[in-house]
């Protein structure tokens, strides 16, 4: 199996661009999916901002809901990352797609890939609980959905004002229960 590294934080944590070193840390040229769709001017501005500050070290494949495909048709030699686990859920979801059984897929997917990939999520549950019925319905699905992949994944990192910590495993070696 190849190495695996989930890397989770709030909003503007830095996240992806910890990901992204982590990522040519491991190998360049690299392979950037992305499951951002542009709804709207704002989203697509944030696109290329990703973009531009990526450069031509990378390959882009936007892939915003057959993410375990984009893994398959991507693997080999180059390190990939994918960007971001909560965009491509919320995908899922307005798709009416089954959540859980396509979670069940991307764990499995992860487990078999042969270059190493790292994946960048959001940390939804930090906060109040939602006052709707829709977001406590993303927040848990979002919980699970990054519980499965930290469980399947060799390396966990936090990021936290752009500042990174290793949740998985920790730093002085001790197993996580």
């Amino acid at each position: 199996m190849a190495k695996s590294i989930l890397i989770t934080g709030g909003a503007r944590s830095g996240k992806s661009a910890l990901a992204e070193r982590m990522t040519l840390g491991l190998g360049r040229p690299a392979v950037y999916i992305a499951t951002a769709q542009a709804f709207d001017a704002e989203m697509a501005d944030r696109i290329a901002h990703h973009q531009q500050r990526r450069g031509p070290e990378w390959a882009t494949h936007a892939e915003p809901l057959d993410l375990v495909d984009a893994l398959a048709r991507t693997d080999g030699d180059r390190p990939r990352l994918v960007d971001c686990l909560t965009l491509w859920l919320s995908n899922i979801l307005l798709a009416e797609r089954d959540w859980r059984s396509e979670a069940d897929r991307l764990v499995a997917a992860l487990a078999d890939q042969a270059a190493p990939v790292v994946v960048v999520t959001n940390e939804v549950g930090s906060g109040i609980v939602p006052e709707n019925r829709l977001a406590r319905d993303f927040r848990d699905a979002a919980g699970f959905l990054n519980q499965s992949v930290a469980a399947a994944s060799d390396d966990v990192w936090l990021c936290v004002s752009g500042c990174p910590l290793r949740v998985k495993p920790p730093l002085d070696g001790t197993p996580v229960p």
